[in-house]
Protein backbone atom coordinates (compact mmCIF):
# COMPACT_ATOMS: atom_id res chain seq x y z
CA UNK A 1 0.00 0.00 0.00
CA UNK A 2 1.07 3.85 -0.65
CA UNK A 3 1.91 5.51 2.34
CA UNK A 4 -0.02 8.58 3.05
CA UNK A 5 1.53 11.88 3.78
CA UNK A 6 0.38 14.01 6.40
CA UNK A 7 1.80 16.86 8.61
CA UNK A 8 1.91 15.98 12.21
CA UNK A 9 -1.23 18.55 12.94
CA UNK A 10 -3.17 16.54 10.37
CA UNK A 11 -2.11 13.28 12.00
CA UNK A 12 -3.25 14.70 15.91
CA UNK A 13 -6.50 15.76 13.91
CA UNK A 14 -7.71 12.03 12.64
CA UNK A 15 -6.17 10.61 15.71
CA UNK A 16 -8.33 12.66 17.78
CA UNK A 17 -11.39 11.89 15.67
CA UNK A 18 -10.80 8.24 15.89
CA UNK A 19 -10.32 8.31 19.43
CA UNK A 20 -13.73 10.74 19.60
CA UNK A 21 -15.66 7.79 17.78
CA UNK A 22 -14.31 5.08 19.51
CA UNK A 23 -15.14 6.19 22.95
CA UNK A 24 -17.91 8.89 22.50
CA UNK A 25 -19.59 7.79 19.41
CA UNK A 26 -20.02 3.91 19.11
CA UNK A 27 -20.65 3.14 23.23
CA UNK A 28 -23.42 5.99 22.33
CA UNK A 29 -24.91 4.40 19.56
CA UNK A 30 -25.05 0.99 20.99
CA UNK A 31 -26.98 2.77 23.38
CA UNK A 32 -29.17 4.05 21.43
CA UNK A 33 -29.97 0.45 19.23
CA UNK A 34 -30.52 -1.04 22.15
CA UNK A 35 -33.06 1.67 23.71
CA UNK A 36 -34.99 1.59 20.12
CA UNK A 37 -34.80 -2.34 20.17
CA UNK A 38 -37.12 -2.07 23.73
CA UNK A 39 -39.90 -0.26 21.91
CA UNK A 40 -40.85 -3.46 20.10
CA UNK A 41 -41.32 -4.04 16.97
CA UNK A 42 -38.23 -4.10 14.83
CA UNK A 43 -39.46 -3.69 11.44
CA UNK A 44 -41.73 -0.16 12.02
CA UNK A 45 -39.29 1.24 14.56
CA UNK A 46 -37.93 4.27 13.09
CA UNK A 47 -35.51 5.26 15.98
CA UNK A 48 -33.91 1.83 15.74
CA UNK A 49 -33.15 2.38 11.60
CA UNK A 50 -32.00 5.54 12.40
CA UNK A 51 -29.96 4.27 14.88
CA UNK A 52 -28.61 1.26 12.73
CA UNK A 53 -27.95 3.53 9.63
CA UNK A 54 -25.65 5.70 12.19
CA UNK A 55 -23.73 3.07 13.78
CA UNK A 56 -23.08 1.70 10.23
CA UNK A 57 -21.52 5.39 9.05
CA UNK A 58 -19.97 5.36 12.13
CA UNK A 59 -18.39 1.87 11.77
CA UNK A 60 -16.96 3.01 8.64
CA UNK A 61 -15.33 5.93 9.24
CA UNK A 62 -13.73 3.86 12.37
CA UNK A 63 -12.20 1.28 9.28
CA UNK A 64 -11.62 4.49 6.95
CA UNK A 65 -9.36 6.31 9.73
CA UNK A 66 -7.62 3.41 11.03
CA UNK A 67 -6.91 2.57 7.78
CA UNK A 68 -5.15 6.11 6.80
CA UNK A 69 -3.37 6.31 10.25
CA UNK A 70 -2.25 2.93 9.59
CA UNK A 71 -0.36 3.98 6.10
CA UNK A 72 0.82 7.54 7.26
CA UNK A 73 3.81 9.16 6.65
CA UNK A 74 3.98 11.83 8.99
CA UNK A 75 6.27 14.58 7.65
CA UNK A 76 7.32 17.34 9.88
CA UNK A 77 7.61 20.56 8.17
CA UNK A 78 9.70 22.39 10.20
CA UNK A 79 12.37 20.48 9.57
CA UNK A 80 12.24 20.93 5.66
CA UNK A 81 13.25 24.22 3.23
CA UNK A 82 14.31 24.75 -0.04
CA UNK A 83 12.07 24.69 -2.60
CA UNK A 84 8.16 23.83 -2.72
CA UNK A 85 7.52 19.97 -1.19
CA UNK A 86 5.04 18.42 1.05
CA UNK A 87 4.51 20.75 4.00
CA UNK A 88 5.30 24.21 2.38
CA UNK A 89 3.43 27.23 3.42
CA UNK A 90 3.40 29.56 0.15
CA UNK A 91 2.41 32.75 -0.29
CA UNK A 92 1.01 33.39 -4.04
CA UNK A 93 -0.47 36.62 -5.61
CA UNK A 94 -2.92 36.05 -8.31
CA UNK A 95 -1.14 37.82 -11.44
CA UNK A 96 -4.42 38.71 -12.69
CA UNK A 97 -6.59 40.06 -9.92
CA UNK A 98 -3.86 41.16 -7.40
CA UNK A 99 -5.23 39.05 -5.05
CA UNK A 100 -2.74 37.06 -2.46
CA UNK A 101 -3.54 33.86 -0.84
CA UNK A 102 -1.56 31.66 1.71
CA UNK A 103 -1.92 28.02 1.33
CA UNK A 104 -0.11 24.58 3.10
CA UNK A 105 0.18 21.97 0.88
CA UNK A 106 -0.43 19.13 2.46
CA UNK A 107 -2.07 15.26 2.10
CA UNK A 108 -5.46 14.90 0.70
CA UNK A 109 -6.62 13.14 4.30
CA UNK A 110 -5.92 16.80 6.02
CA UNK A 111 -7.21 18.93 3.19
CA UNK A 112 -9.20 21.84 3.55
CA UNK A 113 -9.35 24.79 1.31
CA UNK A 114 -11.65 26.78 3.29
CA UNK A 115 -8.65 26.45 5.70
CA UNK A 116 -5.93 26.88 2.93
CA UNK A 117 -4.93 23.53 3.48
CA UNK A 118 -4.30 22.70 -0.19
CA UNK A 119 -4.45 19.01 -1.20
CA UNK A 120 -0.87 18.21 -2.65
CA UNK A 121 -2.78 15.95 -6.04
CA UNK A 122 -4.89 19.40 -6.69
CA UNK A 123 -3.28 20.87 -9.79
CA UNK A 124 -2.25 24.24 -8.23
CA UNK A 125 0.00 21.98 -5.37
CA UNK A 126 1.38 20.27 -8.42
CA UNK A 127 2.25 23.55 -10.28
CA UNK A 128 3.84 24.84 -7.47
CA UNK A 129 5.67 21.57 -6.32
CA UNK A 130 9.75 22.53 -6.70
CA UNK A 131 9.49 26.21 -7.67
CA UNK A 132 10.93 28.97 -5.63
CA UNK A 133 10.51 32.51 -4.51
CA UNK A 134 9.77 34.68 -7.42
CA UNK A 135 8.83 32.29 -9.97
CA UNK A 136 5.69 32.18 -12.17
CA UNK A 137 3.19 29.78 -12.34
CA UNK A 138 0.33 28.74 -14.84
CA UNK A 139 -2.32 26.71 -13.35
CA UNK A 140 -4.58 24.99 -15.90
CA UNK A 141 -8.09 25.09 -13.63
CA UNK A 142 -11.64 24.42 -14.83
CA UNK A 143 -12.99 27.90 -14.62
CA UNK A 144 -9.63 28.35 -16.84
CA UNK A 145 -6.04 29.53 -17.12
CA UNK A 146 -4.67 31.19 -13.67
CA UNK A 147 -0.76 32.29 -13.55
CA UNK A 148 0.43 32.98 -9.76
CA UNK A 149 3.51 34.36 -8.35
CA UNK A 150 5.04 32.73 -5.25
CA UNK A 151 5.69 35.64 -3.11
CA UNK A 152 7.01 33.67 0.11
CA UNK A 153 8.23 30.00 0.98
CA UNK A 154 7.77 29.02 4.80
CA UNK A 155 8.15 25.63 6.55
CA UNK A 156 6.17 26.20 10.06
Amino acid sequence: MEKIPMTPKGYKALDGELKHLKSEERPAIIRAIAEAREHGDLSENAEYHSAREKQSFIEGRIKELEGMIGLAEIIDPSKLNGSIKFGATVKLVDEDTEEEKTYQIVGEAEADIEKGLLNIRSPLARALIGKDEGDSVEVKTPGGTRDYEILEIKYV
